[in-house]
């Protein structure tokens, strides 16, 4: 195999590795996999209109990734959370909550996407009620709704949760499929690689034709 069949070789590899792992191959969940999701839930103590409730977003599945996109407006006298320090604020709750999430998202090609402060209170707002003001925005990526459905069925996160239920004045927490995202991982890896192995492909060649001239 030639050199510059081994360097174009090698990201396809890379980038073929990271696309497995990154997106979920197995389809819409099945309806076996939606009542073991249901159990799971149940046995956790979880209440049976929210378990229903998640079950319907269960049963519409697609298949494909989706994006949580959470208006937060963070509490400025959180309440006293078992494990967490004495004086806790609203940051350091939603930051122990975070220490016990990051690792179930990774693992599962799942993290955030934006993170950031509210620089002004709502600009435009109908149809609700205390809606004016939140103070942080974010947007995480889930590989599917079986991997969201693995992590928020774990018993280890139930009681972590607290942690931002105590951080939160209020919340908005609702998810979307994308129809335009150019932010897609994927992408950028896909066009980094191609850029990448473009440029060291053209100096294999220049330095190769250098070679053959001075030969000459």
């Amino acid at each position: 195999m030639s050199t510059r069949a081994k360097l174009w070789l090698f990201p396809a590899l890379l980038y073929t590795v990271f696309v497995l792992w990154y997106t979920d191959l197995g389809g819409p969940l099945s309806s076996g996999e939606v009542d073991e999701f249901i159990e799971v839930m149940t046995n956790n103590g979880i209440a049976p209109e929210r378990v229903d409730y998640y079950a319907q977003f269960l049963r519409n599945d697609s298949g494909r990734q989706f994006l949580m996109v959470n208006n937060l407006d963070m509490n400025d006298h959180p309440p006293i959370v078992k494990g967490a320090p004495a004086n806790a604020d609203a940051d350091t709750l939603l930051g122990l909550y975070m220490e016990h999430m990051i690792p179930e998202l990774l693992k599962r090609a799942c993290h955030p996407v934006l993170m950031g402060p509210a620089v002004y209170s709502a600009i435009d707002i109908a149809g609700i009620e205390n809606g004016q003001a939140w103070t942080d925005t974010a947007v995480l990526r889930y590989r599917s709704r079986r991997s969201f459905m693995e992590i928020i069925s774990n018993p280890a996160i139930l009681g972590p949760h607290d942690f931002k239920l105590a951080a939160l004045d209020k919340t908005i927490a609702y998810p979307m499929e994308t129809d335009l995202y150019l932010g897609d991982p994927r992408l950028l890896l896909a066009l980094i690689l191609l850029a990448l192995t473009a440029l060291i492909d053209s100096w294999l060649i220049s330095r190769n034709g250098m070679q053959r001239a001075h030969l000459k």
